[in-house]
């Protein structure tokens, strides 16, 4: 073994003070296998060490959560003895260095956390955020990521039902992707990773273990730099064939009684899995090396251990329901092998060759990992810090139509056609509306119930203001899953920050999940699962780039009937149009401003949480009174581009009643909504502003908008 000097501490991602710490944990110094095994568990990634301490202010429960965070994803339950089980995690370091098989393992991971708990994954959605288009090498991550993400959904047999793409510079350096995966399962057949049980068999299934992905998870803990192509090598490799048998051998084990406790080998492999397994159940583990499946030759302990090869998930067994197991994982055509036990030691014991080669209490790995409350510089201090310009003073359009054609063909809202084009939406049958609308709802198979699904954050918002853009990310999602007539249950998010030891940032962190936790609270929509990623910042950029503040946010909410189901088209000539919420007012941080205007300036719209809850319950009221025949919210681009995307969706135009002003038309103003009714409805607290009619869209026809529209990426992809 190496000697541990500081070099090969540093190396392992971990500070003298934290090295100090394992020493007195163990009670003598590691080697190397167990300097490791400690790195990886207290690496960002795994131990949320600078986050933690926030996190625990979040709301995570509701009567109908069934289980929160702590577990691989979170679960509520959907009625009719039945629950949605869902999570979205990071894959952004990998993606940027080895963009297709970032993306596509970032995937195969997040539906492996969601078929461990015992669910069969029904939806896949994606939020993902590049560079400019101009940057030289921003094509080929938008191709490489996307390619990744279809590749292994469509492979795998789950369909990818939407999500939200958008382009800013300050993601030039450091990509985004983070992936969610919703999954069902009866209630009375959910599966946790406690392991239990003295003398139980542990067993490892799946693929075999190679050299790929090892220190992934310190990887995603360390900012980027000039050297960061050279940690290709830590990226993954996915295969999803593997995957689809891999969810088949499970859920038919599972339908039997054999299992106590699962989980799957995601980030640091074959550590955390047997980590978090021991220490949940409060017991030890002991394993056999030699026993572990490997597909390349001489691997030691170190590799096993580390290694993030894809597609394998760790299970305790009951005694004596081996070979049933083993036969089940042999007629799939996967690996099976008994690797080890529980033991009632409190140690992780890991032999080789007849020797122990590791010998670590569970305690100080998991639950005594480092926790840090980070100083954060006050809200004052930030704004100094973020320097985002006062708003100069705004002239009247002197064309709404141009500015509409404008925005309607940028990158923040050009049509992702070609995006969602590479994704099999429709596999399994139960897809009834992907999110080019306002959310993507998926029929629970065999039931006239639907999940309602959404992905959403504005990061310009949360740089300008991180309390109020953390407010937001909660409330559009809220408001997508409204508009379509369904009831927001619950939320799991992403949270991607850059470095957390600079204040800053800290109180960026801060600001996004006070904002969130009280968006929360107001709306009754816990947060049940999630996944923080840190130090997105690059130094190959020259000078040190962070991304914004990005806690993107997956909401989930459920139709008691999906027949009766809101969209976003037009339906009707001579319907009434009619407007929720109030005229708009604010352009501050608005797309019309950072693209017509030209800046990112002025304070990020606020969120009124009572509106917001009032308004969503209003529309829902309606969608399920079948009052209205077409909602969409306002967000991005205003009333105007709502209106028309409505209009692009149904081939239908619209009149307004009177003339818009800049900020009525392109404001940003939260919680708002627009309907259509037949002519003569009346809707109560709305205001009616036109009527579907004709081809046009303030002056400009549907034709030359869906032009607009459609060829941006077209043009890119073709240059």
């Amino acid at each position: 073994m190496s000697e541990i000097t500081p070099d090969v501490v540093e190396a392992h991602g971990l500070n003298p003070e934290e090295y100090e710490r394992v020493v007195n944990a163990m009670g003598r110094v590691p080697n190397l296998l167990e300097l490791g095994i400690f790195s990886v568990m207290w690496s960002e990634h795994c131990s949320y060490k600078s986050s933690r301490f926030h996190l625990k202010k979040l709301p995570t429960e509701a009567p109908w959560v069934i289980c929160g965070p702590g577990e691989n994803a979170g679960v509520i339950d959907i009625g009719d003895g039945q629950a949605a089980i869902f999570k979205m995690e990071s894959h952004n370091h990998p993606s940027y260095i080895e963009p297709y098989q970032g993306a596509a393992t970032g995937v195969g991971g997040i539906l492996r956390d969601v078929f461990t708990m015992g669910a069969r994954p029904v939806a896949n959605m994606n939020a993902l955020r590049f560079g400019r288009p101009e940057h030289p090498k921003m094509k080929h991550l938008v191709q490489g990521v996307v390619a990744g993400i279809g590749g292994y959904g469509n492979c795998v047999g789950v369909p990818t039902v939407g999500g939200e793409t958008n382009f800013h510079k300050a993601y030039d350096g450091n990509i985004l992707v983070n992936a969610m995966t919703v999954g069902v399962a009866d209630t009375d057949k959910i599966f946790y990773c406690a392991a239990t049980g003295l003398g139980n068999p542990i067993v490892y299934v799946g693929s075999k273990t190679g050299r790929d992905g090892i220190h992934g998870a310190t990887m995603a803990s360390a900012d980027f730099d000039e050297k960061s192509e050279e940690k290709r090598p830590t990226v993954q490799v996915g295969d999803p064939f593997t995957e689809k048998l891999l969810i088949e051998a499970c859920l038919e084990l599972m339908a039997t009684d054999a299992i106590v406790a699962i989980q799957d080998m995601g980030a640091a492999g074959l550590t955390s899995s047997s980590v978090e397994m021991a220490s949940k159940g409060g017991a030890g583990i002991k394993l056999n090396m030699n026993m572990v499946p490997c597909r390349e030759e001489a691997m030691t302990p170190y590799e096993m251990m580390l290694s993030e090869s894809q597609e394998r998930m760790l299970m305790v067994l009951k005694p004596g329901k081996e070979a049933m197991a083993e036969a089940i994982f042999k007629k799939w055509e996967l690996d099976f092998a008994v690797i080890g036990e529980v033991t009632d030691t409190g140690h992780m014991v890991l032999e080789f060759d007849g020797e122990v080669v590791c010998d670590i209490p569970l305690g100080p790995l998991a639950d005594d990992a480092p926790e840090y409350e980070r100083p954060y510089v006050s809200p004052e201090d930030y704004k100094a810090w973020a320097k985002v310009p006062a708003m100069s003073a705004v002239p009247e359009t002197t064309d709404l139509g141009a500015d509409l054609t404008t925005l309607i063909g940028s990158a923040d809202l050009a049509s992702r056609k070609w995006i969602w084009e590479q994704y099999d939406s429709q596999v399994g049958a139960d897809t009834m509306q992907k999110s080019g609308g306002d959310a993507a709802v998926v029929r629970v198979h065999g039931t006239q119930k639907a999940l309602a699904i959404s992905t959403d954050c504005s990061p310009r918002y949360c740089y300008a203001d991180p309390y109020e853009g953390g407010k937001q990310a909660v409330a559009e999602t809220y408001r997508n899953i409204s508009a379509v007539g369904g009831l927001p249950l619950a939320i799991t998010n992403c949270l991607n920050f850059a470095n957390p030891q600079r204040p800053e940032i800290m109180a960026q962190i801060v600001g996004c999940l006070n904002g969130m936790g009280d968006a929360c609270r107001a709306l009754d929509y816990p947060i049940v699962s999630g996944n923080v990623s840190l130090y997105n910042e690059s130094k190959a950029t020259g000078g040190g780039s962070a991304i914004l503040p990005t806690p993107a946010i997956g909401g989930v909410g459920i139709l008691v009937d999906h027949a009766v189901m809101a969209t976003i088209a037009f339906k009707n000539e001579g319907d009434a149009i009619w407007l929720i919420g109030g005229v708009g007012t604010h352009l501050g941080q608005s797309l019309w401003l950072k693209t017509i205007g030209g800046e990112e300036a002025g304070e990020a719209p606020k969120v009124d949480l009572k509106a917001e809850a009032t308004n969503g319950a209003a529309v829902r009221g309606l969608v399920q009174a079948g009052t209205v025949n077409a909602v969409h919210d306002i967000s991005d681009g205003g009333l105007l581009v709502a209106l028309a995307e409505m209009g692009l969706a149904s081939g239908l135009g619209c009149t307004l009643d009177r003339d818009l002003t800049t900020a009525e038309a392109f404001g940003e103003d939260q919680s708002r909504y627009v309907v259509t009714a037949p002519a003569g409805t009346e809707i109560p607290g709305a205001v009616k502003i036109g009527t579907v009619s004709g081809t046009q869209v303030a002056g400009v026809e549907i034709a030359a908008l869906r032009a607009a529209n459609e060829a941006f990426f077209k043009e890119w992809m073709e240059a």
